[in-house]
């Protein structure tokens, strides 16, 4: 089941039915994408066309922002809870640890690849992480990045390039690559690799991370500017709707 947010699918799933569906694209023998949207996302997708295709076009939309579980509440088909892309990835990997697939850990700032890894493998002592790579990289390293994921073969490809760079590249790169579930983890790579603290668990129930981590970046304000002006489209498109319909 799907609820749309100004023009955006999002797959209405709990936690478990998210894990659940993520387990069976690595194992149905066919390519994969799980995206996160926020309304950072959303935005984006309004005035970037391609952006809105690839997220229309992903197998998985988990509704990962704050904003996104509110903005459904405008609508008939309603998210019940927020699937946060970060504890997804956790469930992922205490499931796979298990099994027998491996992951492969590519963005972030040099070294946070690396960290991400040796965290990851002392937190799920089973996982197999089939090799890590920088997100910083020009023409020549990112033929190096991709010939070395080919050469490395995981069954899972985090990409932490950054919104919306990650879903691009990952849509442009997926067909010639050998993993079978791609993810765009964003900045959640800093997290894993213990660069960037998570929010505290009462921040995260209340859906609050958004503010804690700009206290704790402040030059993420430019990013945050997108909260209100993404509340009042949802407005203003469900009073459009209600008009419309009176015609």
């Amino acid at each position: 089941m799907k609820t749309n947010i100004l023009g955006v699918n999002i797959d209405v799933v709990t936690p478990k039915e998210a894990l659940g569906l993520a387990l069976s694209f690595l194992t149905d023998g066919g390519k994969h994408t799980i995206f996160t949207p926020n309304p950072e996302f959303i935005m984006t997708a309004r005035r970037d066309r391609e952006i809105a295709d690839i997220l229309n076009n992903s197998d998985l939309n988990v509704p990962d922002g704050i904003g996104i579980f509110y903005a459904s509440k405008l609508n008939k088909i309603k998210i019940k809870r927020r699937v946060p892309g970060y504890d997804l990835v956790q469930d992922i990997f205490g499931a796979i640890s298990a099994t027998g697939e491996s992951v492969y850990f590519f963005g972030g700032k040099p070294g946070v690849a690396e960290l991400a890894r040796d965290n990851t493998i002392k937190k799920y002592p089973g996982l197999r992480v089939a090799g890590t790579s920088s997100g910083f990289f020009d023409k020549d390293g990112e033929r190096t990045i991709i010939n070395d994921i080919k050469a490395s073969s995981p069954d899972m490809l985090l990409v932490g390039i950054g919104f919306p760079n990650q879903e691009k590249w990952i849509v442009k790169n997926m067909g010639s690559l050998p993993a079978k579930l791609y993810i765009g983890v964003g900045g959640s790579l800093d997290g894993i690799a213990g660069v960037v603290p998570r929010a505290p668990r009462v921040f995260r129930r209340l859906g609050l991370e958004w503010l804690y981590r700009l206290a704790r970046q402040p030059s993420r304000i430019k990013r945050q500017r997108a909260l209100p002006i993404f509340a009042a489209a949802v407005v203003a498109d469900k009073i459009s709707g209600l008009f419309k319909r009176k015609k």
